[in-house]
């Protein structure tokens, strides 16, 4: 049996509508996540990176992230959060309402984990978005905070 646990999410979107589905989709759901709300891309890299307002930011296990995005798109927010090695372990799913395959090949280039698309009947949403806190807070194991997959390959793991 799976054990759900307790999931920070970021959700970068700035479509009030959709924020509503995905803040009713976590009310509707039978555990503690949380849910921290950014319009834009610059604004999320400044919290990710935890500077200025947001140097208290607490670092998310999850960011859902809009691909049409003001300041700066989805996937130049993605491109510098999977350029980072403090974030790059972050998953990043890309919640969208383009089919485009042009921006799909361009996100998993980028090596976005996940690529979305907001279905636009409101059940549907509110669904969508339950089945995906619920798939990554019982069925994956998420990188610890702290220690970057460079830092992991410079030491030697040996077996006990």
């Amino acid at each position: 049996m799976n054990i759900q646990r307790q999931l920070h999410v970021l959700l970068v979107e700035d479509n009030p509508g959709d924020v509503r589905l995905t803040e009713e989709a976590f009310k509707e759901l039978d555990s503690p996540n949380t849910l921290c709300v950014l319009q834009d891309g610059v604004e999320a890299v400044l919290y990710l990176k935890r500077q200025g307002k947001y140097k208290n930011a607490v670092r998310p296990d999850l960011i859902l992230l809009d691909l049409h995005l003001p300041r700066k798109t989805g996937l130049e927010t993605l491109a510098e959060i999977k350029n980072d090695p403090a974030l790059r372990a972050i998953p990043v799913i890309m919640l969208t309402t383009s089919e485009e395959k042009e921006d799909v090949l361009k996100a998993y280039d980028l090596q976005v984990n996940g690529y979305i698309n907001k279905p636009l009947d409101m059940g549907q949403y509110i669904d969508t978005i339950r089945q995906i806190i619920s798939f990554w807070s019982t069925n994956t194991n998420l990188p610890p905070e702290g220690i970057t997959n460079e830092e992991r390959r410079s030491n030697e793991y040996t077996a006990d």
